[in-house]
């Protein structure tokens, strides 16, 4: 089968096109994933899925399909965290020290991910020396070519699609539970009700800084997602009174010396804490908001005291 029959479904004409089902957006990126689709059949389906919007059983099926289609890409973990943010970073990448902390209350972190339109400075290597040794990150590229060449499409099509959405969903690592930052906040919902259909049982998705799952300490969060497999929507209140933009261009924040102890900035501090408290929050179900908020300071504050394997 060639992709002709599904972009005659989503682009037949006013009142005759309808969104894919779950079962042929599935069959739809199992054709593309396995090469039988043309290249310009590829455009039109991504693209009149960005021009009418993404539906929540489209993204569920070509996720799917994805993880059919790469099978064991990763070793087991306690929580997944995509990183695809498509927007140019407007800031040091907090979230990657937030990983960092998590990871040393012993969560198994499976980071993986592409960030050249993020920030083109951020190599494989940059973003591995952030998290520590004890965080999994892997590239996008080194984990299926045929995803990556996907989601590259950007640079010919010059719009991002629903794949970058997908890419957020697939959990390579089969993780029970998964953490995922959005720059839209309506999708938010959107990728919960996804993650319902795939089955998913425990997730947090925030509007976050340049799209990526990192939280604005000075801002009350609200967190979408599933607990046991519902749906939530809970307010994570503002940690600092201080108002400031998450990313301030004229307020370069050096991580590695954050993370050394060498640069005090108590918003900087904040946003890694923050962050991994909701990330915190996520992987232990019995632990309250203010109660991941406090372990999240504690790690923090013994950060130093880690013996970390590379040491």
């Amino acid at each position: 089968m060639t992709l002709a029959p599904f972009v005659r479904i989503v682009a037949q004409g006013k009142g005759r096109a309808r969104a894919l089902s779950l079962n042929e957006a599935h069959e739809a990126m199992t054709v593309i994933l396995e090469g039988r689709a043309a290249s310009e059949a590829v455009g039109a389906l991504l693209m009149v899925l960005r021009l009418r919007g993404e539906e929540p059983q489209e993204i569920a099926g070509f996720t799917a399909a994805l993880r059919d289609h790469v099978e064991g890409a990763l070793p087991p973990a306690d929580l997944d965290w995509p990183s695809y943010a498509a927007g140019r970073s407007r800031g040091a990448p907090l979230y990657l020290l937030a990983a960092r902390l998590v990871a040393q209350s012993g969560v198994r972190i499976s980071m993986h991910g592409h960030n050249a339109y993020q920030n083109a400075k951020l190599s494989t290597q940059d973003i591995r020396a952030l998290v520590g040794p004890q965080v999994r990150y892997d590239p996008l590229a080194a984990l299926s070519q045929t995803a990556f060449e996907l989601l590259d499409l950007r640079a010919v099509l010059g719009l991002r699609s629903c794949f970058n959405t997908v890419l957020r969903m697939w959990n390579p690592s089969q993780a029970p539970a998964t953490v995922q930052g959005v720059f839209h906040p309506s999708y938010r919902s959107l990728q919960a009700q996804a993650a319902e259909m795939l089955g998913q049982k425990t997730l947090s998705i925030i509007k976050g800084g340049g799209g990526e799952f990192e939280r604005h300490p000075s801002k009350d969060i609200i967190c979408f997602g599933l607990r046991e497999g519902l749906h939530i929507q809970q307010t994570a209140p503002a940690i600092l009174a201080e108002t400031r933009r998450l990313h301030d261009v004229d307020d370069v924040v050096d991580p590695v010396a954050l993370w050394e102890g060498q640069l005090q900035d108590p918003f900087a501090e904040a946003t890694v804490t923050g962050t991994a408290a909701l990330a915190l929050w996520t992987v232990d179900p019995t632990m309250t908001m203010a109660q991941a908020q406090v372990r999240a300071q504690q790690l923090w504050a013994a950060r130093a005291q880690v013996v970390e394997m590379d040491a």
